[in-house]
């Protein structure tokens, strides 16, 4: 079996691609059915958002299955099988589960951290679940996933230090002036910049959101998404007295924010400081400003230090992140050799006390005058014998097995005791038969582990 995902996002498609093999209600229904009625994939999940369609899918045949998804999405979506081959992605193993990972922390999204998919990812799995789609191993993988996922949010700030200049300036305005919550805020201009800011700005709380534009219906059309009020580039000298932050981003020639507009502004604020952020190149805000009282001015490079500081610090973060990743990883690798080993140690344990039934009937019919009481302690201390014989040597074919990857060991140590209940698909275990007597020991008596331990197969 192998774990693969077969998918496309911003990363890897144009928008007007991935809009077209978007999938939602019906087509998504119908994937996750002939998914679930493919020969090839045995457990899957789908998740498509704004920014990728991904299917996750524990196959028989990776080949076969990349195949089958391919045209299943194109013939879902009406795209080209070889226009999907293009934009389309496959990770197998190890990488596959490590990217769902990533994806649910945030760390794949246009905005790094973001929390919003962590959701998505969950509403994915729990859609895949109730169509039956998912088993034993999805469930525990995604149950892993979603877990790292929500130790990402909870643990770091990987999604507190975006790096775009609207942000920055939008954080900047939120030092100086302590804080956003009861303050009202003026953006000029409705391009990429000035409404990022402005749904910045929204999202952290402030009073009211003024978006100025040349362009009225463009300015309204942002504002209606966010809450704000829109006006046309000739109102702005009558609202700055109202406003505690100014955030231009026309970059028309000229001065949008003249330092006469400013001046005229400040008469009735009686102190109340002004903060002027200009975004925009060319600059949108006459430098003079920055000589009025109680006006605060910052500019583009100004904004550098903040940026800087947010890269350096999310670089930090997604690195404690992706530690959480490859230990989400392990876990998972670890669980699945575990599930391999467990028909051993519950055979050998079935073994075990079928002896010591044995004998204890053994003993019974060659001691007849055994007392109920002298039964009863018998049956204790043989049972002491078994667990305490047993004891030592399951706890070490599950460590060498979790930390080695390889089921070599457990086949080897059913072989040993006469249990046949763990099968390998490994064509070479025969041939390394001799290569693990020398680690016998290790089964039988101390574990030391050194090093990396390998994943499972399922995982490589």
């Amino acid at each position: 079996m192998h774990i693969i995902v077969v998918g496309m996002s911003h990363h890897s498609a144009p928008v007007d691609l991935r809009e077209r093999v978007s999938l939602s209600g019906d087509a998504h229904s119908h994937v996750l059915t002939q998914l679930g009625g493919s020969r090839t994939v045995l457990e899957s999940v789908v998740l498509s958002t704004c920014n990728r369609t991904e299917v996750y899918a524990l196959v028989n045949s990776t080949h076969a299955a990349h195949d089958f998804i391919l045209t299943l999405l194109a013939n879902t979506s009406g795209v080209s099988k070889q226009d999907l081959s293009e934009h389309m992605y496959l990770k197998q193993g190890e990488a596959a589960v490590a990217h769902a990972m990533r994806v649910a922390c945030g760390l794949d999204s246009i905005v790094v951290g973001e929390t919003q998919i962590l959701g998505q990812m969950r509403e994915a799995f729990q859609t895949a679940f109730e169509a039956g789609n998912t088993g034993a191993m999805f469930n525990r993988m995604f149950r892993e996933v979603l877990h790292v996922g929500k130790r990402a949010q909870t643990e770091t700030t990987v999604g507190q230090h975006p790096v775009s200049v609207s942000y920055a300036a939008v954080q900047l305005a939120s030092k100086i002036v302590g804080g956003l919550e009861g303050k009202v805020a003026l953006v000029i201009g409705a391009g990429q910049m000035g409404a990022l800011a402005a749904k910045h700005l929204s999202a952290q709380g402030v009073k009211r959101v003024l978006l100025a534009n040349r362009t009225l219906a463009k300015a309204s059309a942002i504002a209606s998404e966010i809450g704000a009020q829109a006006l046309s580039l000739d109102g702005v000298e009558a609202v700055l007295k109202d406003a505690d932050i100014v955030v231009s981003a026309t970059g028309r020639p000229g001065h949008t924010v003249r330092a006469a507009y400013v001046r005229q502004a400040l008469v009735g604020r009686r102190g109340r400081p002004l903060v002027l952020l200009d975004i925009a190149v060319p600059r949108d805000i006459d430098p003079a400003c920055a000589a009025l009282p109680n006006v605060y001015l910052y500019d583009v490079d100004d904004l550098n230090g903040v940026i800087d500081a947010n890269v350096q610090e999310r670089a930090r973060q997604a690195a404690l992140v992706e530690d959480m990743v490859a230990a989400g990883v392990r876990a998972f690798s670890d669980w699945l050799t575990e599930q391999e080993v467990v028909p051993l140690i519950v055979a050998l344990r079935q073994k075990g006390e079928a002896i010591q039934r044995d004998v204890m009937e053994s003993l019974v019919r060659k001691l007849p005058h055994l007392s109920e009481r002298d039964q009863k302690i018998i049956h204790k201390h043989t049972m002491s014998i078994v667990n305490q014989l047993l004891r030592e040597p399951i706890q070490n074919v599950k460590e060498l097995s979790i930390a080695s990857g390889d089921l070599a060991y457990a086949s080897l140590f059913a072989q040993l005791f006469g249990i046949d209940s763990v099968k390998t698909d490994d064509a070479a275990a025969e041939s390394r038969a001799v290569r693990l007597m020398d680690v016998l020991s290790r089964v039988l008596g101390e574990v030391s582990h050194q090093g990396q331990p390998n994943l499972h197969p399922v995982l490589r």
